[in-house]
């Protein structure tokens, strides 16, 4: 019987996929019987090739599905979350890897609890940093008290259920909770599902527990990205489109951004300053506040 199921969804990740299920294999502390390895390609050039090495490396145990168009990383979640038969399903991104046990702890804790609907982990960029999206508040907060209570709750390492979401690169989820709200809304191409799910999930379970334990731990190797302009737009753009699908002004959404883009603009002013930073990610705030401001400005020509 499967425990655990592990959902990967890759687009042109070859150069990421098999250290991610190395890593998986290597810090199992349950039999690897129980552990479904489910991979989802979204339509990747070369896909034939990487699921050949794969099979390859690891044989038949891990379940290979190959899309035929890429429908985003909802989507693609989707496919192996009905291919999966365990209780319990780890979303994990395939620039993940583990680092240490935590399939024992998380089965345990969600067979023992069945309120138990999503365990988040604290998220590493190296063995040595940690880093500062192991969650984050809620788009449907104060601009100015987000920005202030992510940044207060990061530095104590401490989650407040009802106003943050974990990380959507590495969660486990109850997988019958995930399938009663209707898994990953489809219409997001990519950005912003850990808010929807987060949103849907405490409406519809409101006895749901979302627990942060910090010493399930997991590296995500973003370390060597550097900010991108065109992903922080399109992040704006789609959490106000789903916003607005939840009955949220478009205006108090771009207006709770724009709070954020303020106070972290602020900050990186203080940054450079005391020559800690150079100016890029201040060039880029600054431009992605012009863009909160063009959004405003259009919605108050069409009203």
């Amino acid at each position: 019987m499967k425990k655990v199921s592990i959902i990967i969804v890759t687009y042109n990740s070859d150069k990421d996929i098999y250290d991610c299920i190395n890593s998986i294999i290597e810090n199992s502390d349950i039999p690897l019987a129980e552990i479904e390895l489910v991979v989802v390609d979204n339509n990747s050039t070369g896909c034939d090739t990487m699921f050949n090495k794969v099979k390859t490396l690891w044989g038949e145990d891990i379940v290979l599905i190959k899309n035929s168009s890429n429908g985003g990383y909802g989507q693609g979640n989707n496919v192996g979350i009905r291919q999966c038969s365990a209780p319990v399903v780890l979303i994990m991104n395939p620039d993940v890897r583990l680092v240490c046990p935590i399939f024992k702890k998380a089965i345990d804790r969600f067979s023992k609890d069945k309120s138990m609907c999503i365990l988040g982990m604290k998220q590493w960029l190296t063995l040595e940093e940690p880093s500062s999206n192991s969650f984050t508040c809620t788009s449907r907060m104060n601009g100015y008290l987000s920005t202030i209570l992510s940044a207060l709750c990061t530095r104590l390492d401490f989650y407040i259920a009802k106003y943050m979401h974990f990380s959507g690169s590495c969660f486990f989820i109850n997988k019958a909770m995930f399938e009663a709200v209707g898994l990953f809304d489809e219409s997001i191409f990519l950005y912003g599902e850990e808010d929807d799910i987060h949103y849907r999930l405490m409406n519809r379970f409101k006895d749901c527990k979302m627990i942060y334990d910090k010493s399930l731990r997991y590296l995500h190797l973003t370390k060597e990205r550097k900010p991108d302009i065109k992903y922080e737009k399109k992040l704006i753009d789609v959490t106000v489109i789903q916003n607005k699908k939840k009955g949220y002004c478009e205006k108090k959404t771009l207006k709770n951004q724009l709070h954020c883009i303020n106070l972290q603009i602020l900050r990186e002013r203080v940054r450079v300053m005391l020559g800690k930073n150079d100016k890029s990610l201040l060039y880029m705030l600054k431009e992605l506040k012009h863009h909160v401001n063009i959004l405003t400005n259009n919605i108050k020509q069409a009203t």
